[in-house]
């Protein structure tokens, strides 16, 4: 009996799928009869979905099933495929760098999204809306910096941290109270109570057993002989 390793064999195209896949692709490529290569690859698309389910998040999946069909045989399948047939020379195409933000962030704990809210606000010319949404965004910022430093913040900080943010256009009254915020720690898991477990049952064992030695007693309380 002779053994097969995996370096004699063929380099797999796509491991994800395994070699039994290849091997079934490979076969279906050698077929003469389009209409039982079309009914084996559909065949071998239900089972790739089988062996993949996670791809069923990704949008139009059933598309990306047949593109890696076609990868697995060396774009040599032919097959009626409900999708264009892709190419070798696109999988080459590298997309385009998105590249990183440059914005500069004033304060890091408050992020970008505060002076995107404060620009809002200030564009806001209804007068009571504006005062809505300033108290909104102080709520907001006072939660921001308890998350960030773990500690309490006095409502007079957020003020000035609003005011300098806004270019002095958004204000609240000094003696306005903002939402009450507390950092509170992740709990720490419960203890593992097994060996309580354990303890509990060696001392039930122990008082079966003290009862096994006590002596049988009559109805009247005295011991049997």
């Amino acid at each position: 009996m002779s053994f097969e390793y995996n370096t004699t064999r063929n380099e797999l195209i796509l491991a994800e799928y395994g070699r039994n896949v290849q091997n079934m692709v490979k076969y279906i490529i050698e077929l003469e009869d389009l209409e039982e290569r079309n009914k084996y690859a559909q065949a071998v698309i239900d089972l790739m979905g089988f062996l993949n389910p996670h791809l069923r998040d990704v949008a139009d999946f059933k598309h990306k099933l047949w593109d890696h069909l076609h990868i697995i045989s060396g774009y040599k399948i032919e097959v009626d495929s409900p999708y264009p047939k892709p190419t070798p020379e696109a999988a080459l195409v590298k997309p385009q760098h998105i590249g990183y933000p440059q914005q500069k962030i004033t304060y890091k704990h408050y992020g970008k999204t505060v002076e995107v809210m404060i620009e809002r606000a200030k564009a806001v010319e209804e007068p009571e809306r504006r005062a809505a949404m300033v108290q909104g965004i102080a709520n907001f910022m006072k939660m921001a910096y308890v998350t960030w430093n773990k500690d309490s913040v006095a409502d007079e900080t957020i003020l000035k941290n609003l005011r300098e943010l806004s270019g002095g256009q958004l204000e609240l009254d000094e003696n306005v109270n903002l939402a009450k915020v507390e950092f509170k720690p992740v709990a720490a898991r419960p203890q593992n109570n097994n060996n309580n477990r354990g303890r509990n049952n060696n001392n039930k064992g122990r008082q079966n057993n003290n009862n096994n030695n006590r002596p049988a007693r009559n109805n009247n309380g005295k011991p049997r002989h």
